[in-house]
This record gives structure tokens, C-alpha cells and sequence, in this order.
């Protein structure tokens, strides 16, 4: 499940391997095995690349199915025009 989800996060960004292991100060020998099921990352890394991709450890590791946009930061009015664009694309979607 990690394999995959790390994989489809990197591509969503559109960077390929040797961008993401340089985001998070790692080979793309170590993202290469790490999408391919060959090793796992410790947890300090797995916590760098929950932070990099804005999702909960939970995700990346297949106990939660819901990515979180992390807002931090964001005003309330920010965070209100991003649930509006969600809204949208959600009605887009059942149309």
C-alpha cells in the first residue's frame, strides 16, 4: 500500500524520482525501492514525507483512505475559497 500511494503522490506533483529523494534529502535509489516494495522508510523519514505531500502518516501507510490537505498557515478565508473549490469539483464530478 505505501509503494503505491508514495508513488501516485510523487506523480500528482509531476517530479520524477531523483526531484522527490532531492525534496526529502534521499537517492532515487531509495524512492526507486521504496515504490517498487523493496524496503520501507524509517519513521523520521516517514514523517518527512507525510510533511512533503501534505498527507497524514495514516495514509501513506494505508490505515486512512482520506488524504488531508494540510491548511496551516492559511487565513479563514483561504481555507474558505479551497472548500469552495472543492464543493465544485465535487458537483462537477456527480453531474
Amino acid at each position: 500500500m505505501f509503494s503505491d500511494r508514495i508513488k501516485e503522490l510523487r506523480v500528482s506533483l509531476g517530479i520524477n524520482q531523483v526531484e522527490f529523494g532531492k525534496m526529502i534529502t534521499v537517492s532515487k535509489q531509495c524512492v526507486s525501492n521504496w515504490e517498487n516494495g523493496n524496503i520501507q522508510p524509517s519513521i523520521d523519514l516517514l514523517v518527512r514525507i507525510a510533511e512533503t505531500f501534505s498527507v497524514s502518516t495514516d495514509y501513506l501507510l494505508g490505515l486512512n483512505d482520506k488524504p488531508t490537505i494540510n491548511v496551516d498557515g492559511l487565513t479563514e478565508m483561504q481555507i474558505l475559497h479551497i472548500r469552495n473549490i472543492i464543493d465544485d469539483l465535487r458537483q462537477k464530478n456527480n453531474a
